[in-house]
């Protein structure tokens, strides 16, 4: 019902976005960026991100890991009267949590043990733009008071400096951590928080915006295509039901990540199926559409819309899997079985990344 429910919303915003294009042509701003806002709750967020962005109020965006809380960062900024000036993420957990306040504000040569030159730290980088400081439940206790001041009067004091400076930046800042939990817990300020909590938008999981899978899937799918100069790859339908009906714990990052490993194995111009899919993905489908007979052991699907190469690939590889699964690991028998030599087998296990079967696994019977 979700589903659906979503696909009818996102036909009503196609339909829109072409009785806007008739007036305004050049694509949206998230859409030059590779940004795609589908599912209505993203476009609940896009709606509110635009409203937001042309004002310097600091942002706070939760969600779990990998749901496109930078994408997000960086379609405010799109959006904003700063797009033309500088967009810099710094991770608040990717450098030592003594080294912070340097990193985060600056230091003059000489402020402490290894300054040896001057330091102006990612604020003072970012002046006139955004700055995008992510995992920021990661910050110490010591460092939060100067990002409060920062906050409150656009004031840095870097490191060995006599006076404060005054710095123009745009805040926007990320957690995938509870902040409310960590107030309660005492290692996150609740004046700072209540600071960054102006406005809080929240990305759902990929796992609840199922809608955008196929959108995204075949975007990040032809990028690497391209990247990999792979020609234009297509997913067939059943791989599309197995990547809707994954939980994605990873979520989009994960997703991309998916479509890049299958476009870099994939051959050029391919069709890929459920079987070039990961095997965690593979196993998370749990049902089969009635319409598909159950095929025998010794039956492989090939389909005929995709090029030579692919074809031959997908049933050498299958063939080959089979025959190791029949003749129990045995590469003599297996290389009979399929009228190859050794070497020949060999070469082919070698190229599709095929290892033999346990010794001690009972061989399989034909059909």
């Amino acid at each position: 019902m979700r589903l659906a429910q979503a696909s009818l919303a996102l036909e009503r915003f196609r339909q829109d976005e072409r009785s806007r294009a008739a007036i305004w042509p050049e694509p949206p701003v998230e859409e030059q960026a590779g940004a795609l806002f589908l599912a209505e709750e993203m476009q609940t967020l896009l709606a509110t991100a635009r409203r937001i962005a042309p004002t310097t109020v600091p942002v706070l965006l939760t969600g779990e890991t990998g749901t496109g809380k930078e994408v997000l960062a960086r379609t405010i900024h799109a959006y904003s009267t700063r797009a033309s000036a500088a967009f810099l993420p710094f991770n608040c957990s990717g450098v030592p949590k003594d080294m912070l306040d340097a990193q985060l504000f600056g230091h003059r040569r000489g402020a402490f043990t290894g300054a040896v030159d001057h330091f102006p730290g990612v604020i003072r980088t970012a002046a006139g733009g955004t700055l995008f400081l992510d995992e920021i439940g990661e910050t110490t206790l010591d460092v939060q008071p100067k990002l409060l001041r920062f906050l409150d009067s656009g004031e840095i004091h870097p490191v060995g400096e006599a006076r404060p400076l005054r710095v123009d930046v745009r805040v926007i800042a990320a957690t995938n951590a509870d902040l409310d939990a960590l107030v309660a817990q005492g290692r996150f300020r609740e004046d700072l928080f209540y600071r960054l909590n102006i406005v809080r938008l929240h990305l759902p999981p990929l796992r609840e915006r199922r809608v955008e899978i196929p959108a995204l899937a075949n975007h990040y799918l032809q990028k690497y295509a391209q990247e990999y100069r792979k020609g234009p790859l297509r997913l067939a339908e059943e791989t599309m039901e197995y990547l809707v009906l994954y939980r994605w714990p990873g979520n989009v990052r994960q997703l991309a990540n998916e479509m890049r490993r299958m476009a870099a194995l994939a051959e050029a111009g391919a069709v890929l199926m459920p079987e070039h899919v990961s095997p965690e993905i593979a196993a998370s489908r749990r049902t089969v559409p009635a319409s598909e007979r159950a095929l025998d052991p010794t039956e492989v699907v090939v389909r005929l819309d995709q090029p030579v190469p692919a074809a031959i690939q997908h049933l050498e590889r299958a063939m080959i899997q089979y025959a190791l699964r029949k003749c129990g690991g045995s590469m003599e028998e297996t290389a009979r079985l399929l009228g190859l030599s050794r070497k020949g087998l060999y070469l082919k296990r070698l190229r599709y990344g095929l290892e033999p079967p346990d010794s001690a696994s009972p061989a399989i019977g034909v059909a």
